[in-house]
C-alpha cells in the first residue's frame, strides 16, 4: 500500500506494493533494488528465477519471484490471480520486460517481428489491462514503462525494437488519458545505452574494447555511459508523489546523447 495507508513505513516507496517485469537482470534488477531499498514490497515477474541469476540473493522479505510470460493473457491473470491473493493490490506496475535482435529487413521472420511486438508490446498492454483492476482505490497509483530512445530515433538493423518502443511511448500517453480520470499516472522512461549485460556483451565482441567504451563515452555529454541505478532512479521518482502532476511523458535517460547534434568528424573541434 502507499506511505500514506501506512505513515510509519519508511523510504520513499515505503510500504508500497511494486511490481516489476523482467526484475531478475539488467535494468529490471536495478529497478527492484532501488524500490526494495527505498521500503517498498516488489513482486518480480519475470520467466527466470531471480535467484538462478544472481547467486545468494535474499528473496525473503521485501522482494518475491511469481513466474510470468508478458506475451500469454493467461499467465498474466494467474500472475494476477497471485498478488492479489498475496497483497491485496499494487500501487505500481513497472513494465520492464523487452528483448532485441539485430537483423536486416530480409532476415526478419513475420514470426521475428511477432515475438518481439508480442513481448515488447502486448506484453504492457496485458499487464495494465489485468492489474490496473487491482489498483482501484490506492492512492498515487502509477505505471512506469520503459521505452527506448530507439522509440524517438532508431540504430540500424533493429526495426521491430525500434517499431516497438516507439508504440510503447504511444501507449503511454494513451494510458495516461484514459486512466487519469480514476487516479492512475502513466509515464515511461526512455533509456539510452546503459551498461547492462546485453550492451556489454556487444561490446566484447569489438576487437578493441576500451577504445569501443570510450567511443561510446564520448557520445554523451555527461562523459559516460549509463548505469542501470541510473534507469531505476528515474523509474522511483516517476512513482513517486514527488511526481503527481507528471502523466504521458516520456523521460528520456541518456546523458543527453539524443540532444547533442552529430558532425563529422573532420569539422569536429579538437
Amino acid at each position: 500500500m502507499s506511505t500514506d495507508q501506512h505513515p510509519e513505513a519508511k523510504g520513499r516507496a515505503g510500504g508500497r506494493v511494486v511490481v516489476v517485469t523482467g526484475g531478475a537482470r539488467g535494468i529490471g534488477r536495478a529497478i527492484v533494488d532501488r524500490f526494495t531499498t527505498e521500503g517498498a514490497s516488489v513482486i518480480i515477474g519475470d520467466l527466470t528465477d531471480p535467484g538462478e541469476v544472481a547467486t545468494g540473493l535474499d528473496m525473503t522479505g521485501q522482494r518475491e519471484w511469481i513466474t510470468l510470460d508478458v506475451t500469454d493473457e493467461l499467465s498474466v491473470q494467474e500472475f494476477a490471480k497471485s498478488v492479489a491473493t498475496g497483497h491485496g493490490g499494487v500501487d505500481v506496475l513497472v513494465n520492464n520486460a523487452g528483448i532485441m535482435d539485430t537483423r536486416t529487413l530480409a532476415n526478419e521472420t513475420v514470426a521475428d517481428w511477432d515475438h518481439t511486438m508480442a513481448v515488447n508490446l502486448r506484453g504492457p498492454f496485458l499487464m495494465a489491462k489485468h492489474l490496473v483492476p487491482l489498483m482501484d482505490g490506492r492512492s498515487d497509483s502509477a505505471i512506469v514503462n520503459i521505452g527506448s530512445i530507439e522509440g524517438i530515433g532508431a540504430n540500424a538493423l533493429h526495426a521491430s525494437y525500434a517499431a516497438s518502443k516507439a508504440g510503447v511511448h504511444g501507449l503511454t500517453r494513451a494510458l495516461a488519458v484514459d486512466l487519469g480520470p480514476v487516479g492512475i499516472r502513466c509515464n515511461a522512461v526512455a533509456p539510452g545505452w546503459i551498461d547492462t549485460d546485453l550492451n556489454r556483451n556487444y561490446v566484447d565482441k569489438h576487437p578493441n574494447q576500451a577504445q569501443a567504451v570510450t567511443d561510446l563515452a564520448s557520445l554523451h555529454p555527461v562523459g559516460r555511459i549509463g548505469d542501470p541505478a541510473d534507469v531505476a532512479a528515474a523509474v522511483l521518482w516517476l512513482a513517486s508523489p514527488d511526481a503527481g502532476f507528471v502523466t504521458g511523458q516520456v523521460i528520456t535517460v541518456d546523458g543527453g546523447r539524443m540532444t547533442r547534434l552529430s558532425i563529422p568528424a573532420s569539422l569536429a573541434d579538437d
